[in-house]
């Protein structure tokens, strides 16, 4: 498989290599999220877990690239990448909201078309892939709509909303991916081997915990939920216990390769 350099260099981002590394833990954004998002778990995690983040077209340094708009077409994208170069280790897939969606889909890909199965999947702030919702359409509300649905779910949080002036500027990215988010559906994976655990604020709106229990429906192999305090972004707040549990769920992995 020849895979170009760099593509490589621009789908994923390798912030604290660690080439003796248990495990490899590929990190996929959220809605307008970035690759640097994940900076800081790959900070806590090393060298025990090498923490890869992807970094989507249509965003900081490749702001001037077209969006994908489709959880396939990401997969698609993703795929050759990791079989490539990342998959000589075990690998573990995080993805947090629209994130989790591609995890998922990325991990019965991984399964049906090489014979890789994850060693576990964090889905995050999603709901179960079954659950999705018919007439979604934050994607094709108006810039304005769309900055206050934003800001709604990211609460007071600064880190998550910076100024209007980016958010402006990066509107594009997050259209395209709350349309990937809104309109994906399981049409090629319906069912992983990986052990699931969901992760979830218990004030989500965007992922009720009935509908993200049912991500156990999704998987023949291990299946928890955690709940954590917060809303949509739980995860910045909680983020020391995020790290602990993904640390200590991935801490088995057998160091022999």
């Amino acid at each position: 498989m020849t895979v170009r350099s760099e593509d490589r260099d621009l789908w994923i981002r390798r912030y604290h290599p660690a080439d003796d590394s248990a495990v490899r833990l590929l990190c996929l954004p959220h809605a307008g999220g970035s690759a640097s998002f994940y900076f800081p778990v790959s900070q806590a995690l090393s060298p025990r877990v090498e923490v890869l983040a992807a970094q989507y077209p249509g965003r900081q340094d490749r702001l001037r690239e077209p969006c994908v708009d489709s959880i396939p077409e990401l997969a698609d994208h993703l795929l050759p990448l990791l079989l490539a170069e990342w998959t000589d280790r075990p690998l573990a897939l995080f993805g947090h909201s629209m994130g989790a969606s591609l995890a998922f889909e990325l991990a019965g890909l991984l399964e049906q078309r090489a014979g890789i199965v994850p060693v576990m999947l964090f889905a995050s702030g999603r709901r179960a892939p079954s659950r999705f919702r018919v007439g979604e359409d934050v994607h094709q509300r108006g810039d304005d709509a769309l900055l206050a649905e934003i800001k709604r779910l990211a609460g007071t949080d600064t880190r998550i909303l910076g100024d209007d002036e980016v958010l402006r500027m990066v509107l594009p990215a997050i259209r395209s991916d709350y349309r990937a988010a809104e309109l994906y559906r399981p049409e090629r994976v319906h069912r992983v081997s990986c052990p699931v655990t969901a992760l979830v604020g218990d004030d989500d709106p965007k992922a009720p915990l009935d509908d993200v229990r049912a991500w156990q429906e999704h998987t023949s192999g291990a299946f928890s939920v955690e709940a954590y305090p917060g809303g949509h972004f739980y995860l910045i707040e909680q983020a020391p216990r995020l790290i602990g549990l993904i640390r200590d769920a991935l801490a088995g992995v057998p160091t022999d390769r």
